[in-house]
């Protein structure tokens, strides 16, 4: 049985912080170069894009962990930034619909809005 320490947990969402920022960027970016150029929109783009948007969720529930569990206190708005990473997910996704016409372009931004999210959440720990 693993028995995770106040420590792993953090070093992990500290890492994993990264992995949220490039992916999501990777993502808009993808997005935006899809709907400019329609030979590199494929099924991938779709399922990174949701890779992408989960790793929020990964994110903030270890964030989670770390005040509720460990009593770690965070910076003053960390956890505001990502909280709103994650309404700015159900906000893209509820949209979806209403965007289909641009839904590239409101992938394309979505995901380079959340990466500068998780760039402000980054440096407010520091």
């Amino acid at each position: 049985m693993l028995i995770a320490t106040a420590q792993f947990v953090l070093d992990i969402h500290r890492s994993w912080a990264w992995v949220v920022i490039i992916s999501n960027g990777l993502a808009g970016f993808w997005s935006l170069a899809a709907h400019r150029w329609p030979g590199v929109r494929s099924r991938a783009l779709w399922w990174f894009t949701i890779g992408a948007e989960l790793a929020v969720f990964v994110q903030v529930v270890l964030g989670v962990t770390l005040v509720a569990r460990y009593k770690l206190v965070a910076p003053q708005f960390h956890m505001f930034y990502g909280f709103v990473a994650i309404i700015a997910v159900a906000i893209i996704y509820s949209y979806r619909v209403q965007m289909s016409h641009r839904l590239y372009l409101l992938y394309g931004g979505g995901g380079l809005f959340i990466m500068g999210l998780g760039i402000r959440a980054v440096l407010k720990a520091n």
